[in-house]
């Protein structure tokens, strides 16, 4: 039997949107303050999409081995898990993503600068380094950061700030504090992603790891959800409000009913019957970065 289907059930392709959320709204922002480079923006979304594929890679060995995946957990059964892979396999897979994501993100800064040697290719390349062993060590390894609650700082970082910032940043080889208003948003739309998993698995997840949720329980999780919503929203149209005037400005509003349905039903639901969440929240953040950052790059 093929082991492609399963190497690719384990990519968890349905989350690549969220992650490319961020580099899109940093890459339209680019756009926005002068020409961009296309071949830059492939290796960009390239470098993105392996270390997604990394990161959910990572986290389903990670958690298979500490026993976490198993017969009655409330999120999908992945390769492991029903026996498709092998762990040797699994840990192949991994490395050849890993060595992917050197290759791309090496493209990236070196079209970007075009291959000269200086302090600001360095630190990308150091920064990428750091991503990738935050991709994975989220569950592997001796201590992973995942299993203490430390998570949503490293989503926060991670797909937020380094995502937009960085996407904006090997563009234009510069930086504005604006931009922490849209790459804060992102993040913290990003965290709340992160956040209803940990809701929906409390269960399984006790005695393993120590996700917000658990810290917390679940009605103050799901108050901490409706801040992260609420404040990524103020952020975002704040910081809209603060650009020059276009027809399509406010574009975006169309998906402050969707967020509000969301919250609705993190509200109502519990356990696995939160799971039609997760992918409305992911698909609504992808929409949102198209939506104010697309106007910005054609004004």
């Amino acid at each position: 039997m093929s082991k492609l289907p399963f190497i690719v059930s384990s990519m968890r392709l349905r989350t690549l949107p969220l992650s490319l959320a961020g580099v899109l709204m940093g890459i339209f922002l680019a756009a926005g303050d002068g020409p961009v480079s296309a071949t830059v923006i492939v290796f960009t979304l390239l470098t993105t999409v392996g270390l997604q594929i990394l990161s959910n890679l990572s986290n389903e060995l990670g958690d298979f081995l500490s026993g976490l995946d198993r017969d009655g957990r409330n999120g999908p059964c992945y390769s492991l898990q029903v026996g498709g892979l092998t762990v040797r396999e699994f840990r192949i897979t991994i490395a050849i993503t890993a060595v992917c994501c050197c290759v791309c993100g090496l493209m990236m800064v070196g079209f970007s600068y075009g291959w000269q040697v200086g302090w600001q290719p360095i630190v990308l390349l150091l920064l990428g380094a750091s991503a990738i062993w935050a991709a994975m060590r989220y569950t592997l390894g001796k201590n992973p950061y995942g299993y203490k609650g430390l998570g949503d700082i490293f989503v926060f970082l991670f797909f937020g700030l380094v995502s937009v910032m960085g996407g904006y940043f090997v563009q234009r080889h510069t930086l504005s504090p604006w931009l922490l208003m849209p790459a804060s948003a992102i993040g913290l739309f990003s965290v709340a992603v992160l956040n209803v998993n940990n809701i929906r698995d409390m269960a399984t997840d006790k005695g393993i790891r120590h996700t917000v949720p658990l810290r917390i329980g679940e009605r103050n999780a799901k108050i901490y959800q409706t801040a992260l919503i609420a404040g990524g929203c103020l952020l975002v149209f704040g910081y809209l409000f603060c650009q020059p005037s276009t027809p399509w400005r406010w574009l975006s509003l169309i998906t402050v009913p969707l967020y509000a349905l969301h919250l609705a039903g993190v509200w109502k639901k519990s356990g696995k019957s939160l799971d039609p969440m997760l992918p409305l929240l992911v698909i609504t953040t992808f929409l949102l970065a198209i939506t104010a950052g697309l106007p910005i790059a054609l004004q």
